[in-house]
């Protein structure tokens, strides 16, 4: 083949893109539709998240913008008589019964589509009472697209009624004209958007449960392709569980905010200017004599790590010294001075070079914590500027106990194969939300150094819980690594909850000799 011929090749490869409605028309058609977002996603293949950003002005490309185009068009066919009528029936009253009171206003202001760019955790009142997301009995109010009560009290654990719905007359349903469907875009006839693992579950831990019941009975019992299948698609299953976890969430979440540059890779394999303050300390002198230190492990370190404070939205700019615990991100500071290297590693890990360096929220609170009456280790770092957003702790909060719970399980009923796949969607999770190529659907570099260095500062934590515990600490390695001299079950609960340590090695420092060097298996 000539270049010419590769070069017509690929011009023939290229056509028209299929042609969308504006994005308020888009949500406005799945609304009258009465579809959520978790049905239309799962029928696409994408993250309600994902839905919620072609809703709100970003444009889907290649054959998922296909796939969209072709739903739109059916919503819209299917729905040109219901609206036309609508219409016809508007104006109707408009001439004859022209609005008398605010309320009627309102309650056409009540049904009609919120605007683009609203909040989708704002409250929306319906006109129509719908199923409630979380009990099933008819809500009143709808939060981030679901139907649900906003009073507890109101919200009772019941089966939802199914609606009867009178019978249609035979002379209705003759005369009623069927809408066609479109044709569906070149392409895809005969194929079936690609599902995820998780179909219409009863609950966040069920999620996981029905995932590895249905790789085993895929594989027919074979525990180690099943495992194979499971790691594989640990990234997509993560976000649907997030995105099951986050139903009737009370925070909005930009799932591809504008980033500073500081957040960027200057190369493919460079990194970014943020530092996560990874320890990788060794105590530089024993005590004397001969000592038997145990190497412990922290179970679940970044499982943990998902409890800390993150960033809504898009990270805003500010200067000055002062810190707003209301709000999370990146910090260009000019760390403390360290005095107790000689006992604990520094909060801010090992750093050759002296001066200001942007660090994660969890290191200036560690940082902060430290030089504070109660510990009084350091003096507080100097501020100069942020890159901060409205924050919370608990933004990831059902989806960490969701993972937890079924750790747990895992690892009482002795099931291996769960354990590794719920360990590889936590760890997969927070590694793919910088720039990667696995996981398009969430792009949070700011989220990804934070959970981290998070993990490092529960470590530090720990190294500091073991010394005043009259342990003392020999090792602080990466997240999960704490060498120690002394009783550690005095100070540490054994066992393999993400509250719980187990030894991970043994061995015997003698004084004179280097940490690192003098041991004795």
């Amino acid at each position: 083949m000539s270049d010419f011929d590769a070069i017509d090749s690929l011009l023939d490869a290229v056509g028209p893109q299929a042609q969308l409605p504006p994005c308020q028309v888009r949500r406005e058609l799945r609304e009258r539709a009465r579809l959520s977002k978790a049905q239309v996603a799962r029928a696409l293949g994408v993250s309600p998240s994902t839905l919620s950003g072609w809703e709100s002005g970003r444009d889907p490309a290649g054959e998922a913008r296909a796939k969209y185009a072709y739903l739109l068009e059916g919503l819209t066919s299917k729905l040109a008589t219901e609206i036309a009528t609508e219409t016809e029936n508007t104006a109707e009253l408009a001439e004859e019964q022209p609005m008398e009171s605010g309320a009627a206003a309102a309650a056409v202001t009540s049904t009609s589509s919120p605007e683009v760019g609203q909040d989708e955790d704002e409250v929306e009142l319906l006109a129509v009472s719908e199923p409630c997301v979380l009990c099933g009995r008819p809500a009143e109010q709808r939060v981030a697209g679901f139907a649900q009560h906003l009073d507890p009290s109101d919200c009772q654990a019941a089966p939802a009624e199914t609606p009867k719905l009178p019978p249609i007359a035979p002379s209705a349903q003759a005369q009623e004209p069927r809408t066609a469907r479109p044709p569906r875009p070149a392409g895809l006839k005969g194929a079936a958007p690609r599902g995820r693992a998780f179909q219409e579950p009863s609950g966040p831990a069920d999620l996981i449960h029905e995932a590895v019941h249905a790789a085993l009975a895929e594989h027919q019992g074979d525990v180690e392709a099943a495992s194979a299948a499971l790691l594989k698609r640990a990234i997509p299953d993560a976000m649907r569980l997030l995105d099951e976890t986050r139903k009737g969430a009370r925070y909005a979440v930009i799932a591809h905010p504008w980033i500073p540059d500081i957040l960027k890779k200057p190369t493919s394999k460079g990194a970014d200017q943020i530092w996560e303050a990874r320890p990788k300390w060794t105590r530089p002198e024993l005590p004397p004599g001969k000592h038997d230190v145990t190497a412990l492990d922290i179970n679940g370190a970044y499982l943990s790590a998902l409890k800390t404070h993150l960033p809504l939205g898009q990270l805003e700019h500010s200067t000055g010294f002062a810190h707003d615990r209301r709000r999370a991100g990146v910090h260009l500071i000019t760390p403390p001075a360290w005095e107790h290297d000689a006992i604990l590693p520094n909060p801010i890990g090992q750093r050759d070079e002296p001066g200001p360096l942007w660090v994660t929220e969890p290191t200036l609170r560690l940082l902060l914590r430290l030089s504070g009456p109660k510990h009084g280790l350091c003096e507080p770092p100097e501020i100069h500027e942020s890159y901060t957003s409205g924050a919370t702790e608990n933004l990831l909060e059902k989806f960490r106990i969701a993972l937890k719970d079924a750790r747990d399980t895992a690892i009482a009923d002795g099931d291996e194969l769960t354990l590794e796949y719920v360990k590889a969607m936590y760890s997969k999770f927070v590694s793919t939300m910088g720039e990667s190529n696995y996981n398009r659907e969430l792009y949070r570099p700011d989220w990804m150094h934070i959970i981290r260095s998070q993990a490092f500062a529960n470590l530090w934590m720990k190294a500091l819980k073991a010394h005043d515990g009259g342990l003392a600490v020999v090792r602080a390695m990466g997240t999960d690594e704490l060498h120690v001299i002394g009783d550690w079950r005095r100070v540490f609960p054994e066992g393999r909850s993400v509250t719980e340590v187990k030894v991970k090695d043994t061995y015997t420092a003698r004084t004179g000799t280097d940490a690192g060097t003098g041991q004795e298996q």
